[in-house]
């Protein structure tokens, strides 16, 4: 379960995803992804699962923007995660992908990728699991099939592959797993209810306007 909420955002608040995270282990989930030392410093205090930790945060001369330099890392170290993932998109600095199992030997880290050829590369990097999370996220994979890709990295990877990013749905999950996915996050359709409580307006908006025409 990915368990975020933004600065500007209505469930924005370590506390709220402290209880996020509990409410996630006692569904069953075996595992958090979680933005920020504060939240992260909560999540830890409420639950004992594995967490993938990020700090999401944009900088102007970088488009890159989940934990994307060294100083973040460092402070997800500090807090102690299980998982760091990081922006391994073609946006990222490829020298920093590059060295990251050598600088920081015995972490753990995830790449967040958005195209076959950006999950190849961080596989050879030596990345410890490779996400889907940014397919359709960059500007270079908008038309991309997120199923077509996990299969393709599933396939040409050596290390495990993560289900992530609109996976929206129980049946898109299962089906990720029964593909070969490692494991699958959710976030988003589960843990932010103003883009959950939307579905159902623009379907009940979209339903009345049908029966008046």
């Amino acid at each position: 379960m990915s368990c975020q909420a933004l600065s500007d955002e209505p469930l924005h608040s370590p506390f709220i995803m402290g209880r996020m995270a509990k409410a996630a282990e006692e569904s069953g989930a075996v595992g958090i992804r979680a933005n920020g030392v504060a939240d992260i410093l909560e999540i830890k205090n409420n639950v004992s699962l594995p967490i993938i930790g990020i700090i999401k945060i944009h900088y102007p001369d970088k488009a890159a923007y989940i934990t994307p330099t060294c100083k973040e890392i460092d402070a997800l170290i500090e807090v102690g995660v299980d998982v760091i993932a990081v922006d391994a998109t073609a946006n990222q600095d490829e020298g920093m992908l590059k060295s990251l199992k050598l600088n920081y030997p015995g972490q753990r880290f995830m790449a967040d990728i958005s195209t076959v050829e950006e999950g190849i590369r961080a596989d050879l990097f030596g990345f410890d699991f490779i996400g889907t999370t940014l397919v359709g996220y960059t500007g270079h994979s908008k038309t991309i099939d997120k199923f077509r890709l996990l299969e393709t990295l599933i396939a040409k990877c050596g290390n495990p592959v993560i289900a992530e990013g609109n996976f929206s749905t129980p049946r898109e999950a299962a089906l990720a797993i029964r593909m070969g996915a490692y494991a699958v996050v959710v976030g988003s359709a589960i843990t932010r209810p103003q883009v959950i409580a939307r579905r159902f307006v623009e379907a009940i908006t979209e339903g009345a306007a049908e029966q008046l025409i």
